[in-house]
Order: C-alpha cells, then sequence, then structure tokens
C-alpha cells in the first residue's frame, strides 16, 4: 500500500525529532552550568545547585552550630537542599519546554522523562 507524501510526512517528523535532540542535548549541557541558590533559616544554610539537579555547594554559618541541636541543622540543611532542587527543577523544565517547543505537541504520545 503505497499513500501519497506519507514518505515525506515521515521524513519531516524524523528531521524535527532530530532538532530536538540537537536542542535537548544543548540544554542539558547548558543546566550544568546554570545554579541556582536556595536559603534556609535566614540565611543560616544556603545551598547551590546546578540547573541539573545536583548539589553543588552547602555553606552553613556557625550560627546554626549547635552541638545542642542537631535536628534544628538536619532540619535546615533538608529544607534549603529542597527548595535547591525544586528551583532547579523548574529551570529545567522551562529550558525543555523552550528547547522542545511547537515539536512535542506534534507528536502524540511522545513525551519526556521527568518534564
Amino acid at each position: 500500500m503505497n499513500i501519497p507524501g506519507l514518505g515525506e510526512n515521515m521524513q519531516g517528523m524524523l528531521k524535527q525529532l532530530q532538532e530536538m535532540q540537537h536542542k535537548i542535548a544543548r540544554v542539558q549541557d547548558e543546566l550544568e552550568m546554570k545554579t541556582v541558590t536556595a536559603e534556609s533559616g535566614g540565611g543560616m544554610v544556603t545551598v547551590i545547585a546546578t540547573g541539573k539537579q545536583k548539589i553543588r555547594q552547602i555553606k552553613i554559618e556557625r550560627d546554626a552550630l549547635n552541638p545542642e541541636d542537631i535536628d534544628m541543622l538536619e532540619d535546615l540543611i533538608v529544607a534549603a537542599v529542597n527548595k535547591a532542587l525544586a528551583e532547579a527543577a523548574l529551570i529545567a523544565q522551562a529550558d525543555m519546554a523552550k528547547a522542545t517547543s511547537g515539536i512535542l505537541p506534534n507528536i502524540p504520545g511522545l513525551s519526556l522523562p521527568g518534564f
């Protein structure tokens, strides 16, 4: 069975997918360079994460170091890490949406894991 125009449509879709693949790779490289900073406890704990949701640095103010209250410090670290990762995820989603705009809606059922 030969359907006129089907081959051209498939080639067009494959070209779009290849372009999207290149854009996604470029965005992923750029996300590694982007950073977000999140604080908790009024700046007692600061976390810096990449756009790829990897922790780059954790800073703890001396005032947060109280041997009598380790639980508080642990809670501040968890809160700052969660904020940083959430912000990084939002940046990644926004950048991936830009890279795939106009392409994904045309491909039913195609989605990117985690985005």
